[in-house]
């Protein structure tokens, strides 16, 4: 499993005429073949990325135009779409049509989380009713696929559990940047501690955080120009992920030859971030967050608060984090809200909540838990 470590993710593939259905396919190919000569060959795609057309696209920029030992197909099944037991090797056979090929490298089942893995009512979601493992492992055993995995939004203490009860997932992907190490709903540091505990490799996703670490504030921009001025503010957090042990493959959702040119300087020969160079990017994300609604970075303070059951740190931490992105209706941690609820039982989300005050310390805060609640929970769904 050893190769170069950046992957080209096509989930945000240029387009034409702002309709994400339609990719522009002689931009992708241009793309594909300058990421190839480069010597990488990871490329990460899913059933449902770009309104079901990304796997197209890398059959006719990729598999239609090189040898197929020159590349490496990721995909991800569609587990948050599937509803009967009976879908599942139809959904299956039509990847293998859409990529336009006989095996996947590296398959995943797609966004495992408290519903998807044990279900609303704890007692089992899609993937065990569904018994998908299962199926991954009979197509594992008939040639059709090398490598098992899943993609993960959610807690270390389900991702422990998930490891602990399938030992033969030979890879796991979860979030890592700089920004959301040490984040209260993403936990990306405390999710790469679980995988390594249990050996696996990792694949890195969102690690320029949706495009967030790409265009910083001016100020922290600056800091990081004068460290090395030729360096771009996303090369930085590539090397970040990329410098965490045990990882196979860092994705960039590359929109542009720009981007991909940028990628390619960075991760060609690539350099490790020291101890200290990684500390100070986790530093400097603080001033990042301080750019957000909430005005701060550090919550610690409201850890013991909570609001509708809970964490007023976490809820905080989380709208916050969404609002200086560049889409904040796009963000990762729009992801964990339904996870937290579950862990308390609550399988609703669209009836009335009662008004709840939050003080701390002889400080009223209801007004801006109240702000991230209202965001978070009108983009959650359970």
């Amino acid at each position: 499993m050893e190769q170069k470590k950046l992957g080209f993710g096509l989930m945000r593939l240029p387009v034409l005429d702002g309709d994400m259905s339609k990719i522009d396919l002689e931009q992708v190919k241009a793309m594909a073949d300058r990421f190839l000569e480069n010597g990488f060959t990871y490329f990460d795609t899913s059933f449902v990325y770009h309104n079901g057309m990304s796997e197209n696209a890398l059959r006719q920029a990729v598999v239609e135009r090189h040898p197929r030992e020159s590349f490496t197909i990721a995909t991800k099944f569609p587990t948050f779409a599937v509803q009967t037991e009976d879908q599942v090797d139809g959904i299956f056979a039509q990847q293998l049509q859409n990529l336009g090929t006989d095996y996947v490298d590296y398959y995943l089942l797609h966004i495992l989380n408290t519903k998807l893995y044990n279900g609303v009512d704890g007692k089992g979601g899609v993937v065990k009713t569904c018994h998908l493992f299962d199926h991954v492992r009979k197509w594992k055993q008939e040639g059709k696929v090398r490598h098992m995995g899943f993609s993960f939004h959610d807690s270390p203490e389900l991702l422990d559990q998930i490891l602990t009860e399938n030992p033969d997932v030979e890879f796991v992907q979860i979030v890592i940047n700089y920004f959301d190490w040490n984040s209260y709903f993403i936990q990306a540091k405390g999710c790469y501690d679980v995988i390594r505990t249990h050996g696996k490799p990792i694949v890195v996703m969102e690690p320029v955080k949706g495009g967030a670490l790409a265009n910083l504030p001016e100020t922290t921009a600056k800091k990081l120009k004068a460290l090395d001025p030729n360096a771009s503010a996303a090369s930085w957090a590539l090397r970040f992920a990329a410098s965490q042990e045990g990882v196979l493959a860092v994705l960039s959702g590359m929109s542009n030859t720009d981007q991909m040119e940028d990628n390619i300087r960075t991760m060609k020969d690539f350099t490790p971030l020291t101890a200290e160079e990684q500390a100070r990017l986790i530093a400097l994300a603080a001033g990042q967050k301080k750019t957000g609604p909430m005005r701060r970075s550090d919550f610690r303070k409201y850890e013991k608060a909570t609001y509708h059951g809970i964490s007023a740190a976490a809820l905080l931490d989380s709208y916050n984090a969404a609002m200086v992105q560049p889409n904040p209706n796009f963000s990762v941690e729009l992801n964990y809200l339904a996870n937290e609820l579950l862990k308390i039982d609550v399988t609703d989300v669209n009836h009335p909540f009662p008004d709840e005050t939050v003080v701390v310390d002889g400080e009223d805060i209801t007004a801006q838990v109240k702000e991230a609640w209202d965001f978070l929970i009108a983009r959650c769904s359970i």
